[in-house]
């Protein structure tokens, strides 16, 4: 290996050759000298001496120019090697901040009551980036082995760890701190991020994740007080009474807890359930089967995988409509009413619904919509509903729900910032109160939900539940979801609710979306292409002030514009924030229109999306102009979720793509195409052939006859 010294002039010289402001190429060449100078980290030395070599500056600055950030919910990203990679030092950096925080904050009762771990499917092995002819630490590292490094970390400092025996859900999780009365718990998972990515989420004592202010004393002892990590051998924690496993007895009791949220025996379809190779074969599948549904696991895509092979883009996410593309031919196959899908920790429900003869996708906004009016239509039914009823929502989700709950006597709190934790915190304070009665259900927008007091977080199993049994009684009249649904909008106003994205990589990412939010907010905003807009309001404003710590200032970078309302429209809403858990600049648009007689209801849907087409398109093509970029129209006919960086690329290539027409060899031509989108990831052809269809009047592969 070559001189440590070296190796770091080689890597200042190359950054020099990276556009970034200097104090990123400074403060990656601190930590790259740290990395390959102390003994701690000489198992990473080989291949950070490959990517020097190598020449790959910008992946080595993004590497190491931070430690990832430790946020309000944990630490989360992309697996690798540096600081700013999920692996083995940076999860047991934050698993010896967290144990010192608990001994801090709990006393002794921290070591006694102990916390659990639970871990879902996740494995690294993109590893393209680094050299297979020497030792790598992070090759094939999984949620399991992340989860006992960070118990041995938990278990030296004195604290009790439960373990699950195998992969559990995000809920269970939630339900197992309280269950087992523990003072914390961590779940080992990326949600729904794409398989290069890895972390950690850290609960509190009621199985929910910290807010404001009391995140930030978490931050701050994991990002400034971890001098050294303590660790013992995990045998020697089991011989020492800090290590118990768990998993059957607790899985029974939380399945018990899901089932018990019954409102209807009402049992007539058929399922699909598609668990997109995680965790909802120990929650979703168990529940319902128990419970005498009708439902059949998807064959694609009921192996545990971290690979997520068998879903389209390889991204695990059941608000993305592409992730049910393997199902489908499934669902037919078995006659299915309805496919249910959940993400790899099961948190987060998707459901398509057979609609004459053709499936149809409900979004997350349209799911909590079924789920409130069945709620409450079965909770008056039984006489549970109160004076005080209530349903729980962040802003961001729709506005429908609070029109639902305030024409039906039920209180809502609807104004809360985004993430789950805030729904959880209100169903605590509802519970210290003695009111944990009055609580109906809590929603986002994000394909979440919580019913029921025995977790803190969302849980796709007891939204399962209400939607197996609300599709079980409508299949009894003859009707869908889909009618019932329509029927709601007819009833209370139809609400088009749409989220979009611009997603920017990496260090100069950050800079540019702190760049858009930053004129935003600073910047009087009068109109928004033919939109006026009548109102900007910031949460960064209002109570509490002043803000309650860095995390609160953090999670309150919300911008909401509010429009003139159009003919046909009560309301339309533009709301913007940074993402907390991954590189992009989040757009929510909300169109809101009136009731309206059921027979135009396709006519009112059309309208309303035609409305808010332009606004997505005008809003977002002012983004760029901050960002100086020149975006051509048909960009918005990519993948929506694809990097900008990405399509920016596709465009410099889509010339050379079309040109391949001229390979006289149809392998040729292919191998050729392949190569060409090989930056896109999983599935490119998909993610772009609108735009390419766009100007050159057929897809690609039609174009390139590779039929």
């Amino acid at each position: 290996m070559l001189n440590y010294q070296t190796l770091v002039q080689k890597a200042k010289k190359g950054f020099e050759t990276l556009d970034l402001p200097a104090h990123f190429k400074t403060d990656a060449l601190k930590w790259l000298d740290t990395w390959l100078n102390e003994d701690i980290y000489s198992d990473y030395v080989p291949q950070i001496e490959h990517l020097i070599e190598t020449g790959q500056w910008d992946f080595l600055l993004d590497s190491f120019y931070q430690v990832i950030p430790f946020g309000t919910g944990g630490r989360r990203g992309l697996v690798g090697i540096g600081p700013n990679r999920i692996n083995q030092w940076t999860i047991q950096a934050s698993a010896q901040g967290h144990s010192q925080y608990l001994v801090k904050v709990h006393g002794e009762s921290a070591k006694q009551r102990g916390l659990a771990l639970a871990y879902d499917v996740r494995q690294f092995t993109d590893t393209a980036r680094y050299a297979d002819d020497r030792p790598n630490p992070v090759k094939d590292l999984d949620c399991r082995q992340l989860a006992e490094a960070a118990a041995k970390v938990y278990t030296a400092n004195g604290i009790r760890v439960f373990l699950f025996d195998g992969t559990r859900s995000t809920p269970e999780l939630s339900f197992a701190i309280r269950h087992l009365n523990a003072i914390s718990g961590c779940m080992f998972s990326a949600s729904h991020n794409l398989p290069t990515d890895n972390g950690k989420k850290v609960y509190d004592q009621y199985g929910g994740q910290l807010i404001p202010p009391y995140d930030q004393k978490l931050v701050d002892e994991v990002a400034g007080n971890v001098s050294s990590i303590q660790i013992i051998d995990l045998d020697r924690a089991r011989q020492e009474g800090l290590l118990t496993m768990i998993g059957a007895e607790v899985d029974e009791a939380y399945q018990q807890a899901v089932a018990s949220l019954q409102l209807s025996d009402a049992r007539g379809i058929r399922i699909l359930y598609s668990p997109l190779h995680g965790t909802g074969l120990t929650s979703v599948y168990p529940v319902l089967k128990s419970m005498g549904f009708d439902i059949h696991l998807d064959p694609a895509t009921a192996n545990l995988s971290g690979a997520f092979e068998n879903v389209t883009f390889n991204i695990p996410n059941p608000e993305v409509v592409q992730s049910f593309d393997t199902a489908k031919p499934n669902a037919e196959a078995i006659d299915a009413d309805v496919i249910m899908s959940t993400d790899p920790d099961a948190d987060r429900i998707g459901i398509m619904v057979r609609h004459q003869g053709q499936w149809q996708f409900i979004s997350g906004n349209e799911i909590g919509i079924v789920l409130c009016e069945y709620a409450i239509d079965q909770f008056r039914k039984k006489g549970r509903l109160e004076a005080g009823s209530v349903i729980i929502k962040t802003d961001v989700t729709t506005s429908l729900i609070d029109t639902i709950a305030r024409e039906n006597g039920v209180g809502c709190i609807g104004d809360l910032l985004v993430g789950f934790k805030y729904i959880g915190a209100r169903m605590n304070q509802l519970e210290a109160d003695g009111r944990q009665g009055d609580f109906i259900m809590g929603t986002e927008e994000s394909h979440g939900y919580i019913m029921g007091n025995y977790a803190r977080d969302k849980d796709a199993a007891g939204a399962a539940v209400w939607l197996a049994e609300v599709a079980s009684q409508l299949k009894a009249q003859g009707r869908t979801l889909v009618d019932y649904l329509n029927d709601v909008y007819a009833k209370y106003g139809y609400c088009h609710n749409y989220l979009t994205e611009i997603r920017l990589l990496g260090a100069k990412g950050i800079g540019q979306i702190a760049s858009i939010m930053s004129h935003l907010r600073e910047n009087a905003i009068d109109r928004i292409g033919e939109f006026a807009v009548t109102e900007k309001i910031d949460r960064w404003q209002g109570d509490p002030q002043p803000h309650l710590s860095r995390t609160d200032t953090a999670s309150r970078n919300v911008l909401i514009l509010r429009l003139k309302p159009l003919q046909g429209t009560r309301g339309i809403r533009l709301t913007v924030r940074p993402s907390g858990t991954e590189p992009k600049f989040k757009i929510y648009i909300e169109v809101l229109g009136q009731p309206f007689d059921p027979s135009t209801i396709n006519a009112v849907k059309s309208s309303l999306v035609a409305i808010r087409e332009q606004l997505e398109r005008a809003f977002m093509g002012y983004c760029y102009q901050i960002l100086g970029v020149d975006f051509p129209e048909r960009g918005f006919l990519l993948f929506w979720q694809l990097p900008l960086s990405d399509k920016l690329k596709y465009f410099t290539i889509e010339d050379q793509l079309a040109a391949l027409k001229n390979v006289a060899d149809a392998g040729e031509r292919k191998q050729k195409m392949k190569k060409l989108l090989a930056f896109l990831g999983a599935n490119p052809v998909q993610k772009v052939d609108g735009a390419f269809a766009a100007r050159f009047g057929q897809g690609v592969v039609d174009f390139l006859e590779l039929v």
